[in-house]
């Protein structure tokens, strides 16, 4: 059995570390509400923005753009999200399993075929050790996720995407549902599914039902082209804020576990230790009184 001095030492550090895990989760709560809102003034723009989207592609037009062309995949680029540290449970783990999955369905391209563009550190430092070299590094996109920086990523692999330098692009991230539900998602991001959009548009139709009566200039089609490149940009940003959030969200839950399992140790420690010095007291006065009889 322990000694009353080390059980009191181990109070004191669970204590310590109590403290800790305390703050990192009012941090992460107060980041995470903050992530909230940022994604609730982003959604109408961007439900807006395919609503217009949607309803030109169920005029049945001829589309002209480089970003619905599908062909075979002999190049693909893999865009995966995680976050800059620890402490979130099994945050980036996840997302480094199907990261792992992923790559297995195309390891017959060959690892040069392969273009890995990781968002945060720790999936960065993971496929460097296994072997693979990161196309940038994006640490800061991850930890605060700007408009600028996503536009700009989503430019580069539209370019990759329209001079066939790569055949099929794929987004790996957390999509935040609520504090207690991240939904890890592995979406195509290039080429651009028109048909699923249709589907969307179809489901919606009884509940927001609109008149297609536009008056376009130069043309519908023309809009169109011009509006996917503003779409997938507005997605890459979309999934930056989504996986930044379900982070947030990950480790207050994280931290709210380990504060809660902290409290249950501190009083099994307090109760051992006050068995312990009641047995010592037992003991004391019973050598007390064993003396005072001889």
């Amino acid at each position: 059995m322990a000694s009353l001095k080390e059980v009191k030492t181990r109070i004191n550090s669970v204590q310590s570390t109590r403290k800790i895990t305390s703050a990192m989760k009012m941090v992460a709560s107060a980041k995470l509400h903050k992530a909230q809102g940022a994604i609730e003034n982003m959604l109408p723009y961007q439900r807006q923005m395919n609503k217009i989207l949607r309803n030109f592609l169920s005029a049945d037009l001829d589309i002209e753009s480089p970003y619905i062309k599908r062909r075979e995949v002999k190049r693909v680029a893999i865009v995966m999200f995680s976050s800059n540290s620890s402490l979130c449970g099994a945050f980036n783990a996840n997302v480094i399993k199907m990261f792992l999955h992923t790559v297995g369905e195309y390891r017959k391209l060959g690892q040069d075929n392969i273009l890995i563009y990781p968002i945060g550190r720790k999936i960065e430092e993971a496929i460097k050790k296994m072997g693979f070299f990161p196309k940038g590094s994006y640490q800061s996109l991850s930890d605060k996720p700007t408009y600028k920086e996503a536009s700009a990523l989503a430019e580069h692999l539209m370019k990759l995407y329209a001079d066939e330098e790569v055949d099929r692009v794929e987004l790996i991230y957390h999509h935040f549902r609520s504090m207690g539900v991240q939904e890890l998602l592995r979406e195509t991001y290039l080429p651009i599914d028109l048909s699923q959009l249709e589907e969307e548009q179809e489901a919606e139709v009884e509940e927001n039902l609109m008149v297609n009566d536009y008056i376009i200039e130069p043309s519908a089609e023309q809009l169109i082209a011009d509006l996917l490149p503003k779409v997938l940009c507005q997605k890459m940003f979309t999934a930056a804020m989504d996986s930044n959030a379900s982070e947030h969200a990950a480790r207050t839950l994280a931290m709210q576990v380990a504060t809660d399992n902290a409290n249950e140790l501190i009083q099994d420690l307090t109760k051992q230790y006050n068995k312990g010095r009641q047995q010592a007291i037992t003991n004391e006065l019973l050598d007390i009184i064993g003396g005072s009889m001889k």
